[in-house]
Parts: C-alpha cells; sequence; structure tokens
C-alpha cells in the first residue's frame, strides 16, 4: 500500500500527492516519448471557453494496463480509498508551454463519485518555471498547490475546482501531465 506525501482538503474534498511511486527516471522515459507524440489543440476547459483550447495526447484505454503508472495509480487509490473500486474511463497527456492560456475547471459534477489522477511526466523541474497545478474552493480560494516534480501523482476528486499553470518564461522546457480520469463502480 503507498502512503501520500502529504494531503489537503478542499471543501472537505480530499487532495492526495505521492512522490516515489515510480522512480524519476521511468518519468524521464516517459517525458522522452512523450516529445515526440502528436498532441491536438482540441482540449477545453469548459464551454465557454471554447476559444481557449489548450494540447492533447489521448491514449487509447486499452494501452493503461501495459504502462507502469496504471499499477502505482491502483496502489495510490486503494490507500486512499480501500473500500472503494475505480475505473478508468479517459486517459490522456496535456502539455503547455510558457504563454498558454489554461483555465480553472472541474472534471466532474459534485457527488459523481469520480477521481482524477494527475501524473508529472518530467525528467527535471525547477522550482523558478512555475507550472504548479492550483485546488480552489468554492469561493475562488486558493487552497493547495502542488509543484510539478518528476514522476509525482496527484490524486484528487474530480469535483475540485482546479488548474494547471503554464510555464514561466524562463522555462525553455513543456509541462507534460497524464491524467487518467477514474470512476466509482
Amino acid at each position: 500500500m503507498s502512503t501520500p506525501t502529504r494531503t489537503a482538503h478542499v471543501d472537505g474534498r480530499e487532495v492526495a500527492i505521492f512522490d516515489g511511486l515510480v522512480p524519476p527516471e521511468e518519468a524521464a522515459r516517459y517525458f522522452a516519448a512523450i516529445s515526440h507524440a502528436a498532441f491536438t489543440r482540441t482540449e477545453t476547459a469548459h464551454p465557454e471557453s471554447a476559444e481557449y483550447r489548450h494540447w492533447v495526447c489521448e491514449m487509447p484505454l486499452e494501452n493503461l494496463p501495459r504502462t507502469s503508472l496504471w499499477p502505482a495509480t491502483q496502489k495510490a487509490i486503494a490507500s486512499l480509498r480501500p473500500n472503494d473500486a475505480y475505473r478508468p474511463y479517459r486517459c490522456y497527456t496535456n502539455f503547455a508551454s510558457y504563454g498558454d492560456v489554461l483555465l480553472t475547471h472541474v472534471d466532474a459534477l459534485p457527488g459523481a463519485r469520480e477521481l482524477t489522477a494527475l501524473w508529472f511526466l518530467c525528467d527535471r523541474w525547477d522550482i523558478e518555471w512555475g507550472g504548479e497545478t492550483v485546488f480552489f474552493d468554492s469561493s475562488g480560494d486558493a487552497q493547495a498547490i502542488v509543484s510539478p516534480k518528476p514522476g509525482r501523482l496527484v490524486l484528487f476528486d474530480g469535483a475540485i475546482r482546479h488548474v494547471g499553470r503554464p510555464p514561466n518564461r524562463n522555462c525553455l522546457v513543456s509541462r507534460y501531465t497524464f491524467a487518467i480520469k477514474l470512476r466509482a463502480q
């Protein structure tokens, strides 16, 4: 069973941060592979912001069990929700570079019993580069901030409003995150 490095609560919903579930070299391998993938600018935060699209590369669900990220994700879920079973319904990689527009959004409606597993896929990250994921309460106040780290997993209730901030101008690499959307059985 995996233990979170730390946790936070936003409006009574848990955000759990896991480090070390996969070795940094594994995250670096994913980073190298995804750096050559074909991304499309089709993803939107919500219908009202359709003109602000961001980059996404979908992964067929049948490929997820072949990754080392899936068993690590399952261990993290089991540690947080030992009495619940979750099934993935979507997985994809987002990337953002300096200047990209990324907006706050939720991944699920309140009460939907959905989780998001968000992996930071980078071979290195500097604190000066920005790119944090920020979680907001119902009043719009930032309650939790998670820095990108190679191989870090953030597991959270999909109903929490959040945003992945783009990297700062001094960052010469893209920010890649691999998201697995899960629904309770």
